[in-house]
């Protein structure tokens, strides 16, 4: 004996997925001797083990696609023992769900299957870009829950909206609330009974038939940046949910793609160690590419 329980498991469950292996093992499904071990436990003489019943996946074709590209790489922008931070792509999904088979938090999990934890601290919308934490340890995941609460983490965002807004500084405490479309299609209105949310937002630049926004938020409510925006008569440029759609169809012809909302940068003191952390995402090139072609009116 000695052999390691996640090797064991993986020689014991042909066909059985490696990442789903790894799964039952983090979530205590396993037992050994009616107790939960980790992927590295070596087993001995006499142990009994409990292995939940799992489905064998049928083998993928020769040749077959991947179901995701890799997470890791060029989009980890910050890792620590508690923490880890992506720089999240537009067109991610944050986890699945909604037809989504795999969102980032899964495929994360598959790339580091011996992790022990791995949660999302917080979620970003799927057309946006940016930085996304997830917390390593459960006790980071509660201290950060903890500061999200109390307005202990500084989030901003990046947003270009349509015309020219007024003014320097705008602060917006407007409730929201959540509501389905006559398609089933998850949407979210102003409502003076919803729940409290509340946005500041800064005038960053002036072009001429948009201005670019920093967003700084006090609450984390769906859609909250959009929807308040949209409430102010300045709809994010691209946004297919919110927007102008007549202006949508012209910013595509001139080479913007997808919604403009980038969350850039995060500030907190760090869960364990005490000290604070600024983690900044510069835009991602075809937003900036855009930028670039439109024409200043002048720097707020």
């Amino acid at each position: 004996m000695g052999q390691r329980i996640d090797n064991f498991l993986l020689g014991h469950l042909k066909g059985v997925p490696k990442s789903h292996i790894y799964r039952i093992l983090r979530s205590g499904e396993v037992r050994v001797n009616s107790g939960r071990v980790d992927a590295t436990y070596r087993l001995r003489w006499g142990d009994r083990v409990r292995i939940p019943p799992v489905r064998t996946a049928p083998a993928a074709p020769v040749g077959a696609p991947k179901q995701c590209k890799p997470v890791l790489g060029g989009f980890v922008i910050h890792e620590d023992e508690s923490l880890l931070a992506l720089n999240k792509p537009a067109g991610w999904a944050v986890h699945g769900g909604s037809g989504v088979s795999r969102g980032i938090i899964e495929q994360l999990r598959a790339e580091r299957p011996q992790a022990r934890f791995l949660e999302l601290v917080h979620r970003l919308d799927r057309e946006t870009s940016g930085i996304l934490l997830v917390a390593k340890k459960r006790s980071a995941l509660v201290a950060l829950h903890a500061l999200l609460r109390s307005h202990g983490v500084d989030k901003r965002y990046l947003a270009l909206v349509k015309g020219c807004f007024p003014d320097e500084k705008r602060v917006v405490r407007q409730a929201l609330t959540r509501y389905l479309t006559e398609a089933g299609e998850r949407r979210v209105a102003v409502d003076s009974e919803g729940k409290t949310a509340e946005t500041h937002f800064f005038r960053v630049r002036r072009f001429q038939e948009a201005t670019l926004m920093q967003a700084r938020l006090l609450t984390g409510r769906t859609h909250q940046i959009r929807v308040h925006l949209a409430h102010l008569g300045f709809p994010i440029a691209g946004d297919d949910k919110y927007g102008d759609f007549t202006w949508n169809k012209t910013l595509a012809k001139a080479g913007l793609k997808r919604m403009f909302l980038h969350a850039a940068s995060l500030s907190f003191v760090h869960p364990t160690l005490g000290e604070p952390l600024s983690l900044e995402a510069p835009l991602p090139e075809d937003l900036q590419a855009y930028l670039d072609s439109l024409h200043p009116l002048e720097s707020a």
